[in-house]
């Protein structure tokens, strides 16, 4: 990815080496090894879910029908329509940054900012751009504690992706999924929980998964997070088009999608799969919803809810 020389977020806050303590468990979405951490309620009959897919559902008529759902979500501000991908402006110079890898985490962070201003300003809508936080060990988040096992997550509870950047180390050498685009896969993923946190999906999921049982929540949380992954296609198909993406960079990002599915972390991990157990996708799912995002650049395309995933 040729990320170098580019703008870097304003959104990066760095608490390394600062005890693990810095705010408030995940509670919107990790990337591969855990569940959307919210409390479990008991079983449900079928209320909880048909809610969420009927939420859905009118989320993407209104969008067929040419009416915004997050200007009523949001409220809007009439601001001024652009291109996807317009948003921002690049600036060369000093790095921010202290090391490199703060750097290229900023500045995926920024181009995630780019992409998702420029598709909400062309509805007329202001993006609320997420914080990332980079820690070290353990973290304190609105959704509670998490330690670097959790891996990378979402906390809708911040607006914060929380990231160790020594999960690529182990991305890379455990997982054999390398490369930095294979990286910015697991931000672009990350700030997917948020789209869905501000269009209002991921709070519906989140407060009627009480009410499932284990199986329906985790066959649900499935639908979320292969539409997360889907959002991060949409990212990458603004960022190939402003010719960021370098030759194998599509396939760095596909085999990342490939090495955390659940299928082959269970397979890898106790050499057998539990299928109703599965949360985020299999390996197959997680590479198609990617590439349906990367190949469309529509939000349409990203229905996991109404479609077979």
């Amino acid at each position: 990815m040729r990320w170098r020389g580019r703008r870097q977020s304003d959104n990066v806050q760095d608490s390394r080496g600062q005890g693990g303590f810095g705010r408030g468990m995940p509670g919107g979405g990790g990337l591969g090894r855990n569940p959307i951490r919210i409390p479990m309620g008991g079983r449900a009959g079928g209320g909880g879910l048909s809610t969420i897919i009927i939420l859905v559902v009118l989320f993407f008529a209104l969008k067929a029908c040419g009416i915004d759902p997050l200007q009523i979500l949001a409220g809007g501000d009439g601001g001024p329509s652009t291109a996807p991908g317009g948003g921002g402006q690049v600036t060369q110079g000093q790095p921010k940054a202290s090391d490199e890898m703060t750097q290229f985490v900023s500045v995926v962070l920024a181009e995630t900012e780019d992409v998702w201003n420029g598709i909400f300003q062309a509805e007329g809508l202001k993006y609320e751009e997420p914080t990332l936080e980079l820690f070290s060990g353990q973290v304190r988040s609105a959704c509670g504690f998490a330690s670097s096992a959790s891996g990378p997550f979402y906390c809708p509870g911040d607006r914060k992706v929380y990231l160790d950047t020594t999960f690529f180390d182990q991305l890379d050498r455990q997982f054999g999924a390398s490369g930095d685009f294979a990286q910015a896969y697991v931000i672009a993923h990350e700030v997917g929980h948020h789209i869905q946190n501000l269009t209002g999906i991921l709070p519906k999921f989140n407060q009627m998964r009480q009410q499932m049982s284990e199986i329906e929540a985790n066959q649900m949380s499935m639908r979320v997070e292969l539409q997360a992954d889907c959002f991060a296609g949409v990212w990458a198909h603004y960022t190939a088009q402003k010719g960021l993406l370098e030759e194998g960079d599509v396939e760095e990002a596909l085999n990342a999608a490939q090495k955390i599915g659940d299928d082959t972390l269970q397979k890898r991990m106790q050499g057998y799969v539990v299928p109703e157990s599965f949360n985020h996708g299999t390996s197959a799912q997680r590479q198609r919803w990617f590439a349906a995002g990367l190949q469309s650049g529509k939000l349409s395309s990203c229905d996991t809810f109404n479609n077979p995933i």
